[in-house]
């Protein structure tokens, strides 16, 4: 079978690449060997990003900064593999050995210049053992963590982007220098201690993030090469840099909003061991033998994924009724019906199966994760439903768990209590659904839902969520971008800006954080920068009564107009519309800026204001959110 990087170098060797950019994830899909990303980082290289974008423009380019204590160059092509295989393009950045102080925080150097997503700051032994004396014992190893754990406090306020360290793995070459058992434990303790605290700074930098290279040594093998650190300083060996730029490639995902949201399941074989319905429901199994255990580990992970909020999902070729029977009384399983968000048992092909399930839950295609036993069910989901991603499980189902994590496809910055509480929401939409269908008409159903809206200014705890938001929302994000956790706070700390945040509930409960505005006051105009809105509330009043309230308390402030700005994307059209429909005009009806697939500035001129839904209850008004900016 042609491996992913052979047929790189095919559509480069034919002047293709470029023009095929959008096949190169599917074409590494499965490329998961210790080189694999490095040889199509190395492929890759020479790739015309500009002539990408023209083919491609909506191919996300993530800028990353790289320095270090020792030689860090050797990076960048397992990162660059590792983006690519994820459908995002990189821009490196890279510092001089041994400068990583000077590069993070010289106002002026080269790393600062080029605003990077990320800057990792690769850490090895060196970064301790450079400080100690020639003859040296476990408390000047202490000594030396102290202070590196200063640098690291100090370096996490003030590098650009989001910050990446590690923990630092303890070589053989050196704890070996210690003779006596004793001494090696105390440096080990030392050095674990050393780790620890760097994890810990985590909680108290919003813009830090440590990749814990434990788990990766355990399954990667020699942390280095002697001959390499000796002569190159390169300290940090091959396979261990490819693990760590396969998570630098999910970290990446997460900082863009490129999250999945749903894991799709088939049953025989994937999720219990065995065919229902050949077997019967007596005769599957995911306990009690050897093999059905491996199965039962399996669903213990897949729970655990959906406490975080991932949604769950089936889609098996197999008879409905057997499926539900088997998940509603079989003694083996850990997951039942009501932890699935929807269950597909049909005949049809599952990449129609994946398309219905994304209509059900109103997800985009790419918010969905397939995993499945079968090469031939894989290969159809990947022509048919290329958006979807797909995880490849095998004949042995004790590797079930590693190959479901190892693309880190629903890895995130941080978890949000809406996160947590996504799987009891879309189980209330099954309510919501319910009174749907029992009402008259679309109008009587928005009365019955109870819908009630505040829109006022975030709370401290909530900038990730609203960062999420912003990064996740597609079908109503009107200018189509988002913003880092981080950007948000300086904004809302900005006298001259204003941020935000719509909270809803309904008669089924309370649905959170949903919404989100920022905008500026120039002159008498306050100016719309952007909205967002989540897709789980869209079509309920939410957005219209958002912007009632904006535009109300504006005329309040004596202001004389409201602009805004739409920038039209792949997945936003349905909002196209959205600011005509409140009173808004084109501010340029006649220029560039009218053009169908560009951006529309938009003008309110506060005469006749739009009100709010006559079913909507407000909660919260914007008042102090929205006071007398600056002029």
């Amino acid at each position: 079978m042609t491996k992913g990087p052979d047929r790189l170098r095919e559509l480069r060797e034919r002047g293709l690449l470029e023009k095929a950019y959008d096949r190169v994830p599917a074409l590494l899909a499965d490329e998961d060997g210790p080189g694999d990303a490095a040889a199509a980082g190395r492929l890759l290289a020479a790739l015309d990003h500009d002539a990408v974008l023209g083919h491609h423009p909506h191919t996300p380019v993530v800028t990353v900064a790289v320095t270090g204590q020792s030689t860090v160059g050797h990076i960048v092509d397992p990162l660059r593999g590792e983006l690519a295989r994820h459908g995002m393009l990189l821009r490196a950045v890279v510092g001089e050995h041994g400068t990583y102080l000077r590069d993070l925080t010289d106002p002026a150097g080269e790393l600062r210049a080029a605003a990077p997503d990320l800057t990792l700051c690769l850490l090895d032994a060196e970064t301790l053992f450079s400080q100690v004396p020639a003859v040296w014992g476990p408390e000047d190893v202490e000594r030396a963590g102290e202070e590196a754990l200063d640098r690291c406090a100090a370096l996490a306020a003030e590098a650009p982007g989001t910050l990446v360290l590690n923990t630092v793995p303890l070589p053989r070459s050196c704890s070996h220098q210690l003779l006596d058992h004793r001494s090696r434990a105390r440096l080990g303790a030392v050095w674990r201690e050393f780790n620890a605290r760097l994890l810990r700074l985590t909680e108290f930098a919003d813009r830090l993030v440590v990749i814990d290279l434990e788990p990766l040594v355990g399954e990667g093998g020699p942390v280095t090469d002697p001959r390499l650190a000796r002569h190159a300083k390169v300290q940090l060996g091959a396979g261990l840099l490819a693990a760590y730029a396969r998570e630098i490639g999910h970290l990446a995902r997460a900082v863009r909003g490129r999250v999945r949201k749903c894991l799709v399941l088939d049953l025989d074989d994937t999720l219990w061991d065995g065919v229902l319905g050949e077997d019967g429901p007596d005769g599957v199994a995911a306990a009690g033998t050897l093999r059905g255990e491996a199965f039962g580990a399996f669903q213990k992970c897949v729970k655990q994924l959906a406490s975080q909020g991932v949604l769950l999902a089936v889609s098996s070729k197999n008879d409905e009724g057997l499926v539900l029977e088997a998940l509603a009384s079989h003694p083996d399983l850990v997951l039942r019906e009501p932890d699935f968000a929807a269950v597909n048992a049909n005949w049809e092909p599952k990449d129609a199966n994946l398309a219905d399930i994304a209509r059900t839950l109103d997800l985009a295609p790419d918010a969905l994760v397939f995993a499945d036993d079968s090469p031939a069910e894989r290969a159809q989901v990947r022509l048919g439903a290329p958006e979807v991603a797909v995880v490849a499980l095998d004949a042995e189902p004790a590797l079930h768990v590693t190959r479901l994590l190892a693309d880190g496809w629903f890895d995130t910055l941080r978890l949000t209590d809406e996160d947590r509480a996504r799987p009891g929401e879309y189980r209330r939409r099954r309510e919501r659904g319910a009174l749907r269908a029992g009402s008259g008409s679309y109008e009587e159903f928005l009365r019955a839902l109870e819908v009630s809206v505040g829109l006022g200014p975030p709370r401290p705890h909530e900038f990730a969520r609203v960062s999420q938001l912003t990064l996740r929302s597609n079908q109503f994000n009107l200018i189509g971008v988002g913003y880092t956790e981080a950007e948000l706070a300086r904004r809302a700390a900005d006298p001259g800006r204003l941020l935000l945040v719509a909270r809803s509930a309904d008669r089924f409960g309370d649905n959170g954080l949903v919404g989100a505005v920022l905008g500026s006051i120039a002159g008498e105009v306050l100016r719309l920068d952007g909205m967002w809105l989540s897709c789980r509330v869209l079509g309920r009043g939410v957005e219209q009564a958002c912007l009632a309230l904006l535009l109300a308390r504006a005329r309040e402030l004596g202001l004389s107009a409201v602009g805004a700005r739409y920038v039209p994307t792949a997945r936003n059209h349905r909002a196209r519309d959205f600011y005509p429909s409140c009173g808004f005009t084109p501010a340029d009806p006649g220029g560039s800026e009218g053009s169908a697939d560009g951006p529309v500035v938009f003008r309110h001129d506060l005469a006749r204001l739009p009100q709010v839904p006559a079913h909507v209850r407000i909660t919260e008004t914007p008042g102090g959110g929205l006071a007398d900016g600056p002029r």
